[in-house]
């Protein structure tokens, strides 16, 4: 008897799954390719309306860099005391536990922007002025000598008279003796009359340096 080969018949598939496939294809490339254009197209620019904003107004505030200096430059200026205020400042108490230590701070400040003058423009002043500095840079450290100071300030006002005050070379000459006869020290009576009639006499000397040439 022949043997018979039955095979099972494959099912086709549905035609609404190749429907739902194709459809699915064409959304994702539809994404892309709106995605790209999207990307692709710049941003419209910003047109103002003429309104401010906040940040506009700060920056139309803020000044510059180098205004901000000048207008520091010229509170530094006037803070430094001048030679009546040094004047006063000498005739106030010497027992004063800082007054040497502050007149000396005083006197620096003064005389480091007094240098700067046209009139005092030489190489020697600015020496002395270096000088000054560097010698008063460190008399806020406990034990530090005063006396590089005195003599440093007695040195630029010598410097300052031989360039444009010469008729005031005693003057300045006393000073520096009186400066080189300073032990550094405060403790005693009278070495804080010493400090105070240094004092008064270099704040008198500028003073007269702070008027007409000779």
């Amino acid at each position: 008897m022949a043997e018979i080969n039955i095979q099972r018949k494959k099912s086709s598939p549905s035609p609404w799954l190749l429907v739902i496939l194709v459809a699915l294809a064409l959304a994702v490339a539809g994404y892309f390719i709106f995605r790209n254009d999207t990307e692709a197209t710049p941003a419209p620019p910003i047109v103002s309306d003429g309104a401010s904003t906040p940040a506009d107004l700060n920056a139309s505030r803020a000044m510059p860099a180098s205004d901000e200096q000048a207008v520091a430059d010229m509170a530094a200026t006037e803070l430094l005391p001048t030679p009546d205020e040094l004047e006063a400042y000498a005739a106030t108490d010497p027992a004063q536990p800082e007054y040497a230590r502050e007149g000396l701070r005083m006197f620096t400040a003064a005389l480091v922007r007094m240098a700067d003058r046209t009139e005092f423009r030489d190489s020697n002043v600015n020496e002395q002025r270096d000088q000054l500095t560097s010698a008063t840079a460190r008399i806020d450290k406990e034990g530090t000598s005063l006396r590089p100071g005195f003599l440093a300030v007695a040195s630029l006002l010598k410097a300052m008279q031989q360039k444009a005050y010469p008729d005031e070379e005693f003057a300045a000459n006393d000073l520096g003796l009186q400066a080189s006869q300073f032990s550094g020290r405060t403790g005693t009576a009278q070495e804080r009359e010493w400090v105070q009639n240094f004092f008064r006499h270099a704040a008198q000397l500028m003073k007269t340096m702070n008027g007409p040439t000779s």
